[in-house]
């Protein structure tokens, strides 16, 4: 027993570590910066801080009577914490609640105190009286997700922001796959910060402010750290990714991480490839998952968005084993039109007098015999393409 509990302990201590002052000092201004819940149609604008609408959410809940076990910040934004320039900005702002989820009665619940939550955020001279939850549904939340199956328990609720900064609140019971690569696997958790805020009217510094702990559910933070540092891609059982971590993979590509051993990047490519399919078989899914992963991660990033696009059509191009040519043909095509509506989009269509294209003869112009057919020498050796001009 002695020997299981030393084991753990071990295993907890790699997969975990303390934050620096810099970390926490970036971290505090996380939390602290007004974003904006952006309403549809005549609502107006929310100023949310992060640590507000966090408090104000766990407080609620526990008031219903579902404990919160911590709150943790994930993603993007867990990795700028940590280290600054990485080559990507941090898009949405991940917070997962841990909770029981037992049974489904309490997803209403949670959807109910978050949505009640909003309300207080709302600038004052509004009327609130008559706005109802669902009101509030429509005009805030760009995405709500419910997942309750004997493996995974946890709902999703993404708060709008026109800039592609969603604040995305995550409350999750269990879940098999909480990251894709080892650069995403951070979770920071916020216990120690949001009681720092409660208790103490002291700004933070260097010499005062609460011990905050990062944890890699990769499994290795200094690990995963020095993946972050160096932009090197590292993952585990791909297979097991909804997706395949296709998707970020090539994400990652675009902004000059590097696999760790390339030779075995293009085993794990086909592996990527094949679950995506699996999952997203048809070409309307395809397309819509496509379209809202570039709308939610390339916001600003035109350029990057083409080349995001060029390097994704590469790989499914190269390492697409489990597809019919049809499929695979179709799925190309989709790429490649959604890079060349980019250029559209820039005004960055190449002028048609500097393009060459080219065509393929027919096999019997090879052919010696067919006499309709000059051919200069019979020793010429005519490529498999030739230019149109």
């Amino acid at each position: 027993m002695a020997n299981m509990a030393s084991a753990s302990s071990s295993s907890e201590s790699e997969s975990q570590s303390v934050l620096t002052w810099e970390q926490v000092s970036r971290l505090n201004d996380v939390l602290t910066e007004a974003v904006p819940v952006h309403g549809r149609g005549n609502f107006p604008t929310l100023e949310v801080r992060l640590k507000d609408i966090v408090q104000m959410v766990r407080n609620r809940l526990e008031l219903r009577g579902i404990m919160v076990k911590d709150v943790r910040l994930n993603g993007s934004t867990a990795s700028h914490v940590l280290v600054k320039d990485i080559g990507w900005s941090y898009k949405d702002l991940d917070v997962i609640f841990r909770v029981d989820l037992p049974r489904e009665e309490e997803f209403q619940l949670i959807k109910d105190v978050v949505l009640s939550t909003l309300l207080d955020f709302l600038p004052e001279g509004v009327n609130k009286e008559k706005i109802t939850p669902m009101t509030l549904k429509e005009a805030y939340v760009q995405k709500l997700v419910k997942v309750y199956t004997e493996q995974d328990r946890w709902s999703l609720i993404s708060l709008s922001n026109n800039n592609g900064r969603n604040v995305e609140l995550k409350f999750v019971d269990s879940i098999r796959r909480q990251f894709e690569f080892s650069v995403d696997s951070f979770q920071i958790i916020l216990d120690s910060v949001l009681s720092y805020y409660d208790i103490s009217e002291n700004p933070m510094s260097r010499h005062f402010h609460p011990t905050v702990v990062g944890e890699s559910v990769y499994g290795d933070f200094a690990g995963a750290l020095d993946h972050l540092r160096d932009k090197i891609i590292a993952t585990k059982r791909p297979e097991e990714i909804r997706g395949g971590g296709l998707l970020k993979y090539c994400n990652l590509l675009v902004r000059e991480f590097k696999p760790t051993d390339e030779d075995e990047f293009k085993a794990l490519e086909r592996y990527m490839c094949s679950r995506f399919f699996i999952d997203f078989p048809d070409i309307g899914e395809q397309q819509r998952k496509l379209e809202a992963y570039l709308q939610s991660h390339f916001v600003g990033e035109e350029k990057n968005k083409y080349n995001y696009l060029m390097i994704l059509r590469r790989v499914v191009n190269e390492s697409t084993v489990c597809l019919m040519g049809h499929e695979r043909r179709q799925t190309l095509n989709l790429i490649s039109l959604m890079a060349f509506r980019v250029l559209a989009e820039q005004n960055a269509i190449p002028d048609a007098s500097s393009v060459t294209c080219y065509y393929q003869p027919a096999p019997y112009v090879r052919d010696l015999n067919f006499n309709n057919y000059y051919v200069a020498s019979c020793n010429q050796t005519i490529p498999t393409w030739l230019p149109c001009n």
